[in-house]
């Protein structure tokens, strides 16, 4: 006997961008330096629970790698960066890595 459910069609999906429509930003990225040795290197902790054991494990090795490293914080975890937060790291860095953690 055949499966009523099989014979009907694959339903279909809407999915809704939480962007409010709007298109996203075309953005270019940026080249990866060959090495980090001489750069300095922001460290972004997005304030999650643990993420500063992490970076401090992520600043030693940029460390023995040659690089400086800044630490910077955000506010809060379930927002975004600042603008002024966001501008200083832009300023002061070569490169950036966010991290968080559980």
């Amino acid at each position: 006997m055949a499966n009523p459910a099989s014979s009907s069609p694959t339903p279909s999906m809407i999915v809704l961008d939480p962007t409010a429509g709007k298109a996203a930003d075309r953005l270019t990225r940026s080249q990866r330096p060959s090495n980090l040795s001489g750069l300095t290197v922001g460290l972004l902790d997005i304030s999650k629970p643990r993420g500063d054991v992490f970076l401090d494990r992520v600043e030693q090795r940029l460390t023995d790698s040659g690089a400086t490293v800044q630490r910077y914080q955000k506010p809060t975890f379930s927002k975004p960066a600042p603008v002024d937060l966001r501008h200083e790291i832009a300023s002061n860095c070569d490169a950036v890595i966010e991290a968080l953690a559980d």
